[in-house]
């Protein structure tokens, strides 16, 4: 179901678009492209400043595409306040601004706190840039400090509950790409 938004509502899903975007650099030129918005049932309550998003969610705005079960938006003094989105997975992905390259994340709750610029991704959380990857039960980044910080399962005696990085190294330039000449 396409859902024409109030000006208002605009706002805290443009807002809410901003928020993810801040994980890497995002492309800048998103933030002037009109948001989209698909679910299958929308809830707007005004007096508490809350939206509700149910339904095989896709908020998209330029590269950024957002894809969830549930979103939550909640307003205070005329800000964004929160953002919850939830799935299995939820999954964003976006291209990074002057790269040919994109971000991605996936989890089962994202949550974005706009007074603090604290997103998290919680339960099998995953980001992936290019060909690196990080993976743990949780995932958090400050978009003002640029300060990841990444947990694996609490008491996890197994090799799958503790934090996973793949980073491979990158081409130089007096170096040919792998398979080509």
């Amino acid at each position: 179901m396409n859902v024409m938004l109030p000006a208002s509502t605009r706002l805290f899903v443009a807002l809410c678009l901003g928020c993810v975007a801040a994980v890497a650099h995002a492309e800048k030129a998103d933030r002037d492209k009109p948001v989209n918005l698909e679910a299958n049932t929308v809830t707007l309550d005004d007096i508490r400043k809350l939206s509700v998003y149910d339904g095989n969610v896709i908020l998209s705005q330029g590269t950024l595409t957002l894809r969830a079960d549930r979103v939550q938006v909640a307003q205070k003094n005329g800000e964004l306040d929160t953002v919850t989105a939830t799935g299995r997975p939820v999954a964003f992905r976006q291209k990074l601004d002057g790269r040919d390259e994109y971000i991605e994340g996936f989890a089962d709750r994202i949550e974005y706190n706009g007074a603090t610029s604290d997103l998290e991704l919680i339960g099998q959380a995953r980001l992936r840039r290019g060909t690196d990857e990080l993976r743990g039960a949780r995932i958090s980044y400050n978009a003002s400090t640029e300060f990841y910080k990444v947990v694996g399962q609490p008491g996890a005696q197994s090799p799958t509950g503790r934090v996973r990085a793949v980073i491979r190294p990158k081409p130089r330039a007096d170096q040919p790409v792998a398979g080509k000449p």
